[in-house]
C-alpha cells in the first residue's frame, strides 16, 4: 500500500477519534454515567454513510463554511433524544408517543449545538487552524432519503457510533480533502519527529498531534450566558400593544434568586447586584447540573415587576 493511501487513513481515522472525543466530554457533562463511545469507521469509496438511520429520530448537523464541502452530522434514535432531554432536566415526557416534545427538542437542540461547536473546536485542533461552521440545525428524520438529500456526499467519510442511555447513536463527518491533506501532513510531520529527522519543537514525540491542547481547545469555544429575572406570557399583539412604562407580570417575586443560564440550559442562580462603575453584575450563589427551565405558565401566581 502506497504511504499516501496509509497517510490518508490515518487523517481520516484521527480527524474521527479526535471529534467523537470531544462530543463525548459534552455528552458525559449531561450523562456522566449513560455515554458510551465506539469505534470510528471508513466509509468505501463510492458509498453513502446514510444508512440504517432510525425514522423519526433526531439529526443534529453543522456544515463547514471556510470554502471547503462537508459536514458533521450526529444522529440520535427518538428515545436515544429522550433519554438525553431527560437527563437535562426536560422530562420525560410521554413515553408511549414516538414524538419528542417541544421542550425535549428544545433541550436535545442545545445539546447538539454544544457537542457540535466541540467538534468544530477539536478538528482545528488536529489541522493546526481555525474552521468555521454554519449555525447548528436540528431536524426530524422523517424518511430515509433526508440525509443524502441534504448532505449530499463529500470525497471522504467516517461514522463512529455511540450508546446514549443504551440507545445506538452515530456521529457521520463528511470530511472535504483539504481536511485530510493537513493532517496527513501533520502526521508526516510527528513521524519526522518521532524518528528525528525533525527538530521536535512542535509537538511532544509519541504523542498524537493536537492530542495534548484538546481540552484547552474545547475551554475556547464561546457560550451564550445570560440571566433571566422572570418569564411570562402573553399574546403577540398584546406585546405590540404595549406603551412605555406598561408593568408586565413576571412568575417570581423580584427578590427572588436571578436563573443563570448557559446556551438556553440553567446552571446556577445568583443575586442582582451593582458595581462600583454603575453595571449589573451577578453574584453567583449556587450552581448545579445544566437544565432545561420550564416555560411560564399562563397565569401561574405572577408577580408585578417593572
Amino acid at each position: 500500500m502506497a504511504r499516501n493511501e496509509i497517510s490518508q487513513h490515518d487523517a481520516l481515522m484521527r480527524l474521527g477519534a479526535s471529534t467523537a472525543e470531544a462530543i463525548a466530554k459534552v455528552l458525559e457533562m449531561f450523562m456522566p454515567s449513560g455515554v458510551e463511545r465506539g469505534d470510528v469507521t471508513i466509509t468505501a469509496d463510492g458509498a453513502t454513510p446514510f444508512v440504517n438511520l432510525p425514522l423519526g429520530g433526531v439529526m443534529a448537523s453543522v456544515h463547514y463554511v471556510d470554502g471547503v464541502t462537508g459536514a458533521n452530522v450526529f444522529v440520535m434514535t427518538p428515545t436515544g433524544a429522550r433519554a438525553l432531554a431527560t437527563a437535562m432536566g426536560a422530562g420525560p415526557g410521554d413515553a408511549s408517543s414516538p414524538e419528542l416534545t417541544e421542550l425535549e427538542l428544545s433541550a436535545v437542540g442545545e445539546a447538539a449545538n454544544q457537542m457540535l461547536a466541540a467538534a468544530a473546536a477539536a478538528i482545528s485542533v488536529v489541522l493546526g487552524q481555525e474552521v468555521e461552521i454554519s449555525p447548528p440545525e436540528t431536524r426530524i428524520l422523517d424518511e430515509p432519503a433526508a440525509a443524502t438529500e441534504a448532505f449530499g456526499q463529500a470525497p471522504h467519510a467516517c461514522s463512529t457510533s455511540f450508546t446514549i442511555g443504551g440507545e445506538p447513536c452515530r456521529l457521520i463527518q463528511l470530511v472535504p480533502s483539504a481536511f485530510v491533506v493537513r493532517m496527513a501532513r501533520a502526521l508526516d510531520e510527528l513521524n519526522l519527529e518521532q524518528t528525528g529527522d525533525g527538530d521536535g519543537s512542535q509537538r511532544g514525540s509519541g504523542d498524537d498531534p493536537g492530542a495534548m491542547s484538546l481540552t484547552d481547545a474545547l475551554c475556547d469555544v464561546n457560550l451564550r450566558v445570560w440571566a433571566e429575572l422572570g418569564r411570562t406570557q402573553i399574546a403577540l399583539g398584546q406585546a405590540l400593544e404595549l406603551p412605555i412604562g406598561a408593568v408586565v407580570d413576571l412568575d417570581r417575586p423580584a427578590e427572588a434568586p436571578v436563573e443563570l443560564f448557559v446556551n438556553g440550559l440553567c446552571f446556577g442562580q445568583g443575586q442582582l447586584l451593582v458595581t462600583d462603575d454603575g453595571e449589573w453584575a451577578i453574584e453567583i450563589e449556587s450552581l448545579s447540573s445544566p437544565t432545561v427551565r420550564q416555560p411560564a405558565a399562563a397565569g401561574a401566581n405572577p408577580y408585578h415587576q417593572q
